[in-house]
């Protein structure tokens, strides 16, 4: 078996030839490879030996994958083979060079446009995923791919429900999503649902637009802290050209409660639609029929006790286990 990623350049694995490393997360190598039959080039995660090793790990690994290849949408990466091979676990899918992630490394400001163009995006493939009963919950830049015809795909829908699966089941100690964009009910270990991935969508189009997370720590239970009872600044604070309709539809996705988020993916998804209608009024996009995120924190404050120990032990693991779920690109 593999003991690191270089020793599997130049290799076969399945029905795959290994080129080059593309990166890596907490969980999978990520690799360029190629399919011996056709030579069509393609992207493969291959699971890291210390999981391939675990028979529950890998089993779960391998199961939410072929639930996530069911996923047929234009706007989520489509998985072709998941399977097991000389002691390797891998899944390929269709290979995207370029993401949200090194947009933002390489663009000093990410038009307007090209933002509710990619949220857009995103949006829809949440929408197919949710209403099939599937949350990504590790929406990220990383994780959003980009075609060279700039149309965004959401990536590793999957590892995520892998990890909580079998955390549940074993009680090994991993944190689950990324700290810098996890939605409130995620760093107080609550139960999630699609509004969850609402949340760090939001954090991802903040970051987007502004090169800048809403909330930055390098002490994870402080930025946990932040995520459930911090007030983010509006993103027309570090940068004014963005228009009120853009701002309101960000600070309501980081809303601090789920109910004071969109609904559903759907939801979000008409309202970005109706952006290019202009016969719709500025002031009617972003406006929440409950209170938004900035009227919470009062509330969010009442209960902090209740969830501060919730946190602490979240943290704990994770900085007790030393590992943050960074699944790649």
């Amino acid at each position: 078996m593999a003991r690191n990623a270089d020793d599997l350049v130049g290799r076969a694995v399945g029905p795959f030839v290994i080129e080059e490393q593309l990166g890596e997360g907490g969980f999978a190598w990520v690799f360029a490879a190629r399919r011996s039959d056709d030579n069509s080039r393609v992207a493969v995660k291959v699971l890291k030996p210390r999981y391939a090793g675990d028979p529950d790990f890998d089993a779960r690994f391998r199961n939410e994958y072929r639930l996530a290849s069911e996923l047929l949408h234009p706007n989520v990466v489509r998985i072709l083979d998941v399977g097991h091979a000389n002691g390797l676990t891998y899944f390929s899918m269709d290979l995207y060079t370029d993401s949200v992630a090194a947009l933002i490394g390489r663009e000093s400001q990410i038009s307007e446009v090209a933002l509710i163009s990619i949220a857009t995006d995103v949006a829809a493939g949440l929408a197919f995923a949710h209403e099939k009963g599937i949350v990504h919950r590790d929406i990220k830049p990383d994780n959003i791919l980009l075609k060279e015809n700039t149309t965004a795909v959401i990536s590793d829908f999957g590892i995520a429900k892998a990890v909580s699966g079998y955390v549940t089941a074993t009680g090994v100690n991993m944190t689950i999503g990324t700290p810098q964009y996890i939605s409130p009910e995620q760093a107080q270990g609550n139960k999630v649902d699609g509004r969850s991935d609402l949340y760090s969508l939001g954090v991802t189009l903040y970051k987007a637009a502004t090169g800048e997370a809403p909330f930055r720590s390098t002490d994870w239970f402080e930025l946990a802290r932040m995520h459930v009872e911090d007030t983010p600044k509006g993103p027309r604070k570090r940068r004014p050209d963005l228009s009120e309709r853009f701002e309101r539809i960000v600070l309501r996705c980081l809303a601090k409660h789920p109910d004071d988020r969109y609904p559903s993916s759907s939801a979000l998804l008409d309202e970005l639609r109706h952006i290019s209608d202009a016969g719709v009024s500025t002031g009617a996009f972003g406006v929440a029929p409950t209170p938004t995120a900035e009227l919470n924190v009062t509330a969010v404050k009442e209960k902090r006790h209740s969830w501060i120990k919730v946190i602490a032990g979240v943290v704990l693991i994770a900085v007790v286990a030393a590992i943050v779920v960074i699944l790649g690109r």
